[in-house]
């Protein structure tokens, strides 16, 4: 919807622009030096014609310079392992891959521990995680007069 709205008002900053500016003289220049030119209908289209087209204005997709066959063949091939196999089917692998890292299993086992120890009464983190003893902690001498923030 916003798109919407941005192009709309766009386009009318467009036409007030067009109308603001002064009005520019427009010039054709005709460089043919034909003065009557027409366009000239094929004589006979048979079945013939329509069976078996020139490759006269057949333009390459960068496959095959050489065969049109072989061209359009080698571009549906392409697109269709790279959009059907990559894009769908890699999409579709990559959403429904298992859990490498065991975040899952983490968050799950997390929750049933807090759920556990809730139920026993105790503290959700114990306060003697690290033991005390195996902390050596500076003395106020060595501190000095050096500011704590905790």
């Amino acid at each position: 919807m916003s798109a919407l709205f941005r192009l709309t008002s766009r386009a009318v900053a467009m036409q007030r622009s067009l109308v603001a500016r002064p009005a520019v003289a427009v010039r054709a220049i005709n460089t043919s030096q034909k003065k009557d030119e027409t366009v000239a209908a094929p004589t006979s289209v048979t079945t013939e014609d329509f069976a078996n087209p020139s490759p006269k204005n057949w333009q390459s997709y960068g496959f095959d310079y050489k065969e049109q066959a072989e061209d359009r063949k080698a571009t549906k091939s392409t697109f269709f392992v790279t959009v059907t196999l990559c894009l769908v089917w890699g999409t579709f692998y990559w959403a429904y891959l298992p859990d490498t890292q065991f975040r899952d299993w983490a968050q799950r086992e997390g929750f049933l521990e807090l759920r556990r120890r809730e139920q026993a009464g105790l503290d959700l983190v114990s306060p003697d995680y690290v033991d005390p003893a195996s902390i050596t902690l500076p003395s106020d001498d060595d501190l000095g007069d050096q500011e704590i923030i905790i």
